[in-house]
C-alpha cells in the first residue's frame, strides 16, 4: 500500500526534510499555491527558516471536468494553455474564454483577499521553493514558474508531497530543481495520499501567512 499523509501539514513537515539543504539561508523564499499549498508550505518554511508568501495560481478547468487543468493562470498575467488537453476534451474557443475570464476574477479576489496591500515577496536573485500539497497535470506548477521567473529568481524548485512517477518530465522545462516525497506507481488523485484532505478555507489560508510574518 501507498504511504499516505495524515494531512496537509504533516505533508508538509515530511517535505521540509528532504529541502534541509537548504535550512538557515538567508537568500530562500518559499512560495505557496493557494490554498491546498499553504498549509504545507507554513511547515516548509518554518522548518528551514525562511519567509512564506503566496503566489496565486488558478486551475483552467476543462468545462465538463473542472478537476481536469488545461491550463492555468498566474499573478502577473502568465498564462499556460495545454493545447493538447483543450483539442482532446473538445473545448472551443467561447468556453476556454469564459473560464478564463471566470478564474481571472478569482485570482484577483484571492490575491486582494491574502495579501492586502502588501507588496510580493522579493526573490530577485533568491531561491524560490514552490510548494502545494501534490501535482496532477503539472498546470498549476507551471504557471506559477512562469510569473516567477519574471521576478528574476537565482533558482525555481518545485517542492511537493506527492506527485506522479513522471511529473518531473513535466516541469523539467520551467524548473530548476524537483524535490518529492512520493512519486507512487498507482496515482489517481492527490487526495488519494491523505488521510484529511478537506478543502483548504480562506480564513485558514490568512491566518497561516498571518502567523508567518509574524515570525519573520
Amino acid at each position: 500500500m501507498d504511504s499516505i499523509f495524515e494531512n496537509r501539514r504533516a505533508a508538509g513537515r515530511e517535505l521540509a526534510q528532504h529541502l534541509h539543504a537548504y535550512a538557515g539561508r538567508d537568500d530562500i523564499a518559499v512560495l505557496a499555491l493557494p490554498r491546498g499549498g499553504v498549509p504545507v508550505a507554513y511547515e516548509v518554511a518554518r522548518a528551514i527558516g525562511a519567509r512564506l508568501d503566496v503566489l496565486v495560481v488558478r486551475k483552467l478547468g476543462v468545462p465538463v471536468q473542472p478537476e481536469l487543468a488545461m491550463g492555468a493562470i498566474a499573478s502577473g498575467d502568465t498564462f499556460f494553455l495545454d493545447e493538447r488537453m483543450v483539442q482532446c476534451a473538445g473545448v472551443g474557443k467561447d468556453d476556454l474564454d469564459r473560464v478564463i475570464a471566470r478564474e481571472r476574477v478569482e485570482l484577483a479576489r484571492r490575491e486582494q483577499l491574502y495579501r492586502g496591500n502588501l507588496p510580493p515577496l522579493d526573490v530577485s536573485g533568491r531561491v524560490a521553493i514552490v510548494v502545494d500539497d501534490g501535482m496532477a497535470t503539472g498546470a498549476t506548477m507551471k504557471a506559477a514558474a512562469m510569473s516567477l521567473r519574471h521576478a528574476r529568481p537565482s533558482k525555481i524548485v518545485a517542492a511537493l508531497p506527492v506527485a506522479p512517477l513522471d511529473s518531473e518530465a513535466r516541469v523539467e522545462e520551467v524548473v530548476d530543481e524537483f524535490v518529492c516525497v512520493l512519486r507512487p506507481h498507482r496515482y489517481f488523485g492527490v487526495g488519494q495520499f491523505y488521510v484529511d484532505f478537506d478543502q483548504t478555507s480562506d480564513d485558514e489560508v490568512r491566518e497561516l501567512l498571518d502567523a508567518a510574518r509574524k515570525n519573520a
